[in-house]
């Protein structure tokens, strides 16, 4: 359901920031590789069984966040992004970007983007586009 811009503009992102929670409600944050396949987010790592994100959706706490955001300009100030609330499944994939084993799958359930498919800001107010997903 992302917009072509939104598609092409997160081909060009390496990172992302991606947000669990234990199962003692503790949040958690951590600096992502990602591969965006059109419908679901594949986050992997070469120790992800071992990770507290792996952990965390492990222990049946699935709702996550996931943002991919950068700075266009600091002159003019251009901020963009796309933020995710949605679910994470541990799943096995003979392919992905990190080759062969486990990942977090990632499905959208709500999204907003801004400064991608339109302005960040209009008369001084914040302007995200939000999407929630079928």
């Amino acid at each position: 359901m992302f917009s072509e811009k939104e598609r092409a503009y997160l081909q060009t992102q390496p990172l992302a920031r991606l947000a669990t929670v234990s199962s003692t409600g503790q949040p958690d944050v951590d600096a992502v590789g990602f591969e965006f396949d059109g419908t679901r987010f594949y986050i992997g790592g070469h120790f992800l069984k071992a990770s507290r994100k792996y952990k965390n959706i492990a222990s049946g706490n699935n709702r996550i966040s996931l943002i991919i955001d950068d700075l266009k300009s600091f002159d003019p100030y251009e901020p963009r992004g796309i933020k995710i609330h949605g679910e994470a499944t541990i799943v096995e994939r003979e392919q992905g970007h990190l080759g062969p084993g486990p990942y977090l799958a990632i499905t959208p359930r709500i999204s907003w983007s801004w400064g991608i498919d339109g302005p960040v800001f209009e008369d001084g107010k914040f302007v995200p586009k939000k999407i929630v997903w079928a």
